[in-house]
C-alpha cells in the first residue's frame, strides 16, 4: 500500500516543514508515503465559495485515479483515538489497498463531488487548526499510527 497526502497550497513556515521533513523521513522506513501540494488558486476574489470548492475538486480529480480510495480530512469527519486510527490503516492494509490518498481542502472545505467520492472522512480534532498545521499534525499520527502497528515505544498508553 501508499499513502499520499494531498494538500491546496504550499507550506512556507520553516518549523512546519522541519517537523514534516523530520516524520517524512521516519515515515520512509514503513510505507510509501507522498505529499502532494496542489497550487493555491489564484484571484479567488472574483470567485464565490462554490466556485472556488468546485475549481480544488478539478484539481483534486486530476491528482487522483478511479481505483484510489479517497480519505478527506474534514472537520465533520470521525473522531479516532492514536490507536484506532493505526487499527483503520492497518485493516486497509490488511484489505489489500493499493493507494490510499488523504486530503486537506481549501479554506471553505470541499465540493459536493469530492464528498461523493471519498470512500471516508476523518476528522482530526473538534478543534480548528490552520491548514498549514494540520500537514504536521496529519504526518506525525501517520508515523505514530505505524510505530503502534509494529509495537515500537514511540506512543504510550
Amino acid at each position: 500500500m501508499k499513502i499520499t497526502f494531498l494538500t491546496i497550497g504550499k507550506t512556507e513556515d520553516k518549523y512546519l516543514l522541519e517537523g514534516m521533513e523530520k516524520y517524512l523521513k521516519r515515515l520512509k522506513h514503513y510505507i510509501s508515503f507522498r505529499v502532494l501540494e496542489l497550487p493555491e488558486l489564484k484571484n479567488t476574489k472574483n470567485l464565490s465559495e462554490d466556485q472556488q470548492k468546485s475549481k480544488e475538486a478539478e484539481l483534486i480529480f486530476k491528482n487522483i485515479s478511479n481505483t484510489d480510495q479517497l480519505i478527506l480530512l474534514d472537520e465533520n469527519g470521525i473522531n479516532l483515538s492514536s490507536i484506532q486510527f493505526s487499527g483503520f490503516l492497518s485493516k486497509k492494509m490488511v484489505g489489500s489497498v493499493q493507494h490510499l490518498v488523504f486530503v486537506v481542502g481549501g479554506p471553505y472545505g470541499f465540493s459536493s463531488e469530492v464528498y461523493n467520492r471519498a470512500q471516508e472522512k476523518i476528522s482530526l480534532s473538534k478543534m480548528t487548526f490552520s491548514h498549514q498545521m494540520v500537514r504536521l499534525f496529519f504526518i506525525e499520527q501517520v508515523y505514530r499510527a505505524f510505530t503502534i502497528m509494529k509495537g515500537e515505544p514511540y506512543h504510550h498508553e
